[in-house]
């Protein structure tokens, strides 16, 4: 695969606490300029990012992030009002207690209830694959399929490690047909992410490849 087409896969992203506007406008500008899948930002810049973008960049946020115990109508309300500002994509980060818990109807239900709130709007599940067992990964498969939800996501990258090949290739063993998968946390190559995307990924979060490009131009 070329660089450009391995950028398609890329929600282009900027996560980071001391985020400023203007760190945000470049990652905009760039993520247009080099034909990304979307930019991944803060749901208090979305409004502004989808303002600025006018419909030329899907606009994609977090919720419940990073730790995902908010509570499932904080969550509903954040979708709903990021979704209201501009954004098309939302990833949101499971309640990672209800999985160690077992409480799987729970934990289905909530994401049921995102799936509802976020309408036609594409839905990533974010599970933290690096607290999660092989068999609470399996089981997550499973749930984030029967709630509907359109990627289920590998990490947030704010834990303890990020996206590995062993996991993509798990959760695409394990997803349903209509379920896809996004790789996210620690993607520092471009080899790196053709492997993913051979793996069967169909988004990769990462900011470091445009880098690469920006680096080489």
């Amino acid at each position: 695969m070329t660089h450009n087409e391995i950028l398609k896969y890329v929600d282009h992203t900027l996560l980071s606490q001391t985020a400023t506007w203007e760190e945000i406008r470049e990652i905009l500008d760039d993520a247009m300029k080099y034909g990304t899948a979307s930019a991944c930002i803060p749901p208090s810049y979305v409004k502004r990012a989808a303002e600025y973008v006018q419909g030329k960049l899907p606009i994609c946020t977090v919720i419940g992030f990073p730790n995902g115990y908010s509570t499932t109508e904080t969550k509903v309300f954040e979708a709903k009002d990021a979704i209201s500002k501009g954004a098309s994509e939302i990833d949101m980060v499971i309640n990672i207690g209800l999985v160690k818990d077992r409480l799987y109807e729970e934990l289905e239900e909530e994401i049921r209830q995102l799936r509802k709130a976020c309408g036609d709007k594409i839905l990533k599940v974010i599970i933290e694959t690096c607290l999660l067992t092989e068999e609470e990964k399996i089981k997550m498969c499973e749930i984030v399929t029967g709630a509907g939800a359109d990627y289920i996501k590998t990490s947030t990258g704010f834990s303890k490690a990020g996206a590995t090949f062993e996991d993509v290739k798990l959760m695409k063993e394990h997803v349903g047909e209509k379920v896809k998968v996004k790789a996210a946390g620690g993607i520092s190559s471009f080899d790196d992410a053709e492997e993913f995307i051979r793996l069967g990924a169909e988004r990769l979060g990462t900011s470091r490849l445009i880098k690469i490009m920006k680096s080489r131009a």
